[in-house]
């Protein structure tokens, strides 16, 4: 690990603790060089998985895609879109497949969102499904309403 300060390459770990939030540990180092204190956080390197799309390209998992789609469909709303996508990436991560579909991780988004915030679901449902009119929005409204959401 490269010192910040001197640049030197030798340090030594002076603590280390576990980061329960994201699976991380956060060491906390010396310089051998300068003595320099600096901190650095190890975290498990975890292979993405290839998206498959609709039009059958596969293209490597891309978070920022979507934090992207739920950063609008939870825009003004009581919901923190990392948070969702965070609950995503373990169930993705968790199903331990190389190749999931796009399909699917939309899913896994109406899944959470129909549980957090049905408006923010409506929005997300509507890009995601492609609605095509008024009356699938009403329908699916309607749906919510009998289900109690």
């Amino acid at each position: 690990m490269k010192c910040p300060s001197c640049g030197c390459e030798d340090s030594r770990v002076i603590d280390s603790r576990p980061v329960e939030e994201n699976n991380s540990i956060k060491r906390r180092r010396e310089c051998v060089n300068c003595r320099t204190r600096f901190t650095t956080y190890e975290i498990i390197d975890q292979q993405n998985p290839f998206v498959i799309k609709k039009d059958g390209s596969r293209e490597i998992f891309d978070r920022n895609k979507l934090l992207a789609g739920l950063y609008k469909a939870c825009e003004k709303r009581p919901v923190n879109p990392k948070e969702v996508a965070d609950w995503i990436e373990s169930q993705i991560q968790s199903c331990m497949k190389s190749e999931i579909t796009s399909n699917r991780i939309g899913e896994l988004a109406m899944e959470r969102l129909k549980e957090l915030d049905p408006v923010a679901y409506v929005r997300f449902a509507s890009v995601h499904r492609e609605f095509k009119d008024i009356d699938t929005f009403m329908r699916e409204i309607s749906e919510l309403k009998q289900e109690g959401k």
